[in-house]
């Protein structure tokens, strides 16, 4: 009976303890459910706390913009003002100089008219007193009146010329001025480095790669000086040639962004790069077509014009210095009525041979010519623009237009340095003495003309051949170039064997 008892009470104690149990459970669970109430309620005030602080940033930020805003549209209304009072007072002045000329022009036509009229009267009286026919008096009279004043009618023939050539002189120069003043814009001429930020010194050491493997290889692949402690932040990218530069900075921001460095992806990544520097060419050739509203234009060409962007001509970017010519050409077209669309068309195509000259024999003027033909351009812009270097006559007035718009941009102060002209000429021939080399695969010069990397195809050229063509080669530079100091001439052999396992 005892034992029943004990199984009696055990029982009960077990369930005992699991209401207990049930009890402390829902009561936790009950403050657990409180404290998060409690803990969401607070971070919604946060939030919203933080929401207005937002807010009144934004509004803050947003009212110090307008302000600024508002004062740059002022300073801009003062400078546009004051450039409207100097052409009211140009304008009241040439007027004034207009006026005094039409009088002067009255009053001279006036005086003609009456000599004139005294002229044939003496005439016929002439005829009458000598009985002789009006054509032979007339013939007497101008003979002895030739002699007696033919010193007279040469100075005023002289002065007649004089004043004719002031006057149209006067007023070519207040067309140009004019046509200068209207197209105010800065004039830059291209460096010759491009600079690429870093985010980290990571990043830095990657690109650096072990031993300097990886700069070494992005440098043999694009062409370019890669500056490295210039600045702690940056690399500078150094090259004479504006594609190198672009092509290399472009890969070199997708390198950076991957952050995977290394010779195979530096090759892969710049191979890319190549291929979408195309399509930035179209579209420099588009936007220059758009900008200058020259329409109708061969695709082929809106390429080529492309192209222009990474050229440069005394320092000056072509394809700026047409766009450039193409608004000039328009304001001469206009103030001398001429063909305004021949005349813009031909200011922007005519450096167009300057794309393919390297590959094509002739100036990039005759190339120019053949291109156009070759596209069906209008004979009328073709002969506009064959003359803006004299190597062709003046057949229509916008071929002279053309050459004045292409003399005023090119003169302008900063547009042009000769010395750049003369440094890039030198790094050209440098490039293209080496490439006559049987074997030369690619040549670049850098380190501002100082060294010449020049890689040979394996095939072609052995190991042992190697320094004879080293020594070939500087023997060519220092019996055909003029330069200064000395230049390195390094040839480079590179084995590659890809093999696949299947």
């Amino acid at each position: 009976m005892s034992f029943q008892l004990l199984l009696i009470f055990l029982a009960l104690t077990s369930v005992g303890g699991i209401a207990v149990g049930y009890v402390l459970r829902v009561l936790i669970g009950l403050a657990q459910k409180s404290s998060i109430e409690i803990d969401l309620k607070r971070k919604q005030l946060q939030a919203k706390e933080e929401a207005a602080r937002i807010v009144e940033e934004a509004e803050t930020r947003a009212e110090a913009l307008e302000e600024e805003r508002l004062a740059d549209l002022e300073i801009r209304e003062d400078r546009v003002a004051v450039r409207e009072d100097r052409l009211s007072e140009r304008e009241a002045f040439l007027d004034s100089r207009q006026r005094d000329l039409d009088l002067k022009e009255n009053t001279t036509a006036g005086r003609e008219q009456r000599a004139e009229a005294l002229l044939k009267e003496r005439q016929r009286a002439l005829a009458v007193a000598a009985n002789l026919p009006i054509d032979r008096a007339r013939q007497e009279l101008f003979e002895g009146i030739e002699r007696e004043h033919e010193e007279a009618i040469l100075l005023r023939l002289q002065k007649l010329d004089a004043n004719g050539r002031a006057r149209l002189e006067e007023r070519a120069r207040a067309i140009l001025t004019s046509t200068i003043q209207r197209l105010g814009s800065a004039v830059n001429a291209d460096v010759m480095s491009l600079s690429v930020q870093i985010p980290s010194d990571e990043i830095k050491g990657k690109i650096i790669g072990k031993e300097g493997r990886n700069i070494k290889t992005f440098e043999r692949l694009t062409g370019v000086d890669v500056l490295i402690d210039d600045a702690p932040d940056k690399i500078t990218l150094s090259s004479f040639d504006p594609l190198r530069r672009a092509i290399a900075k472009i890969a070199l921001e997708k390198l950076i962004a991957d952050g995977r460095i290394q010779p195979a992806k530096i090759e892969e990544m710049i191979e890319k790069t190549r291929t979408e520097i195309d399509e930035l060419v179209k579209q420099k050739g588009e936007e220059a077509a758009l900008e200058t509203g020259v329409i109708g234009l061969d695709p082929r060409l809106i390429v080529l014009l492309g192209r222009l962007h990474f050229r440069t001509s005394y320092g000056q970017n072509v394809l700026q210095h047409s766009i450039e010519m193409v608004h000039i050409a328009g304001m001469l077209a206009a103030e001398l009525d001429a063909d305004e669309a021949v005349a813009r068309t031909g200011a922007l195509l005519h450096d167009i041979g300057k794309a393919v000259d390297h590959e094509a024999e002739g100036t990039h003027v005759e190339v120019g010519r053949r291109i156009l033909e070759k596209y069906g351009v209008d004979r009328r812009i073709i002969q506009a623009m064959q003359s803006h270097h004299e190597e062709f006559p003046y057949e229509t007035p916008e071929a002279v237009i053309v050459q004045v718009a292409d003399a005023i941009s090119a003169s302008r102060p900063g547009a042009r340095r000769d010395t750049v002209e003369r440094y890039l000429e030198r790094l050209g021939d440098l490039e293209r003495l080496a490439k006559g080399f049987e074997g030369v695969e690619k040549v670049y010069a850098i380190a501002a003309g100082r060294e010449i990397r020049v890689f040979v195809n394996p095939g072609k050229i052995s190991d042992v051949a190697l320094h004879a063509l080293a020594r070939e080669i500087a023997k060519r530079i220092q019996a055909e170039l003029k330069y200064p100091g000395e230049i390195k001439v390094n040839v480079i052999r590179e084995n590659r064997v890809v093999e696949f396992a299947r």
